[in-house]
């Protein structure tokens, strides 16, 4: 082997080679033209309306996204202001119920009030009735003794009968 070869012939250019790479790519070129470019020019068209179907695509989706967001924006502040309006009507018919359970304790209590009352009266009453008796018998007892059968019986109980009616009544208590 030869060790000692020249490295300049190999990258020498000369006018002839050139002018062949240029023809030859040239030729490369319209041949390719002639028989790809439309293929090729129909796949880049088709990759482009791909893509442009694509960003469409998405803008619609996030078109969608925005009127489903602003739909359940809506919704939610719809929501807040039900929500608000049922704790706002559910107070108002506690306080009306409060109102009205104070207003039937009130009825309930004059009813019980009004009922004592009537029943101290009749006690009372019924008390006035059991001394005015109790007042007749001692009276007549006491006549009995006094009198010692001196007037008949019949006009010692109407003596006895018009002290006790007097003493029933109220102008002989107030005195």
């Amino acid at each position: 082997m030869d060790l000692n070869f020249d490295i300049t012939a190999y990258l020498r250019l000369s006018a002839t080679d050139i002018v062949i790479v240029c023809i030859s790519t040239f030729l490369i070129v319209l041949i390719a033209k002639h028989f790809f470019w439309d293929k090729v020019q129909a796949y880049l068209d088709a990759r482009k309306a791909a893509i442009q179907a694509d960003i469409d695509a998405g803008k619609e989706e996030r078109a969608a996204g925005d009127a489903y967001k602003a739909q359940y924006e809506t919704q939610l502040a719809n929501a807040k202001g039900e929500a608000h309006e049922l704790m706002e009507q559910a107070k108002a018919n506690a306080l009306a119920e409060k109102k009205e359970i104070l207003a039937n304790a009130k009825v309930e209590a004059e009813s019980i009030k009004a009922k004592a009352h009537q029943d101290i009266e009749r006690e009372k009453s019924a008390a006035r009735e059991e001394m005015k008796d109790a007042i007749v018998h001692v009276a007549f007892e006491a006549a009995k003794q006094v009198v010692n059968k001196e007037i008949d019986e019949q006009t010692h109980k109407q003596y006895v009968d018009d002290f006790i009616e007097q003493a029933g009544d109220d102008s002989w208590q107030a005195s």
